[in-house]
């Protein structure tokens, strides 16, 4: 049975973290029916360093022994205001993430179930898939977009709550 894993990197956004600095991050959706996910429909927000942080952990993770693909380029003269340049580097992006979701040795990755189905940091991603969290991978997945709904702290408690539940 063929098993189908689709990834779209859309809508770019301008993110404002005070009056000098602003980033762009990118929707991340995901569909797929293959039997490495358990969530077959999700959408996250990324960042390129967070892209950055996900190749580095797949490459350490792999024990170099698959090549993985590059990142489109970091630009110095990246314009937050130029489309074209935004519209390359989210084509690269998705082109990353297709040739990475090819490789049945990186679909079994925490940190890449992490990056595309969790609203988890980066901090908090590697934590979880060190197992230095409350909660599981397979947990931090399921409780992908319940952020719109809780702060972090009522999350964290939910978390806390949860993991006492399954063990």
């Amino acid at each position: 049975m063929q098993q189908t894993i689709s990834v779209w990197v859309r809508d770019p956004r301008i993110q404002k973290n005070d009056f000098w600095h602003a980033y762009i991050d990118y929707e991340i959706c995901l569909h797929t029916d293959s039997v490495s996910f358990t969530k077959k429909i999700s959408s996250v927000r990324r960042r390129y360093s967070e892209f950055v942080w996900l190749r580095q952990k797949l490459e350490a993770n792999s024990l170099l022994m698959i090549e993985l693909p590059q990142l489109p380029p970091k630009n110095p003269f990246f314009s937050l205001n130029n489309a074209r340049q935004i519209t390359e580097r989210m084509k690269g992006l998705q082109r990353f993430l297709e040739q990475i979701l090819q490789s049945p040795l990186l679909l079994s990755d925490s940190c890449l179930h992490l990056f595309l189905q969790s609203q988890l940091s980066v901090n908090k991603m590697e934590a979880c898939a060190e197992g230095r969290t409350p909660f599981s991978v397979a947990q931090a997945v399921q409780r992908c977009g319940l952020r719109r709904f809780h702060s972090d702290e009522e999350e964290e408690r939910l978390f806390s709550i949860q993991s006492r539940l399954f063990k």
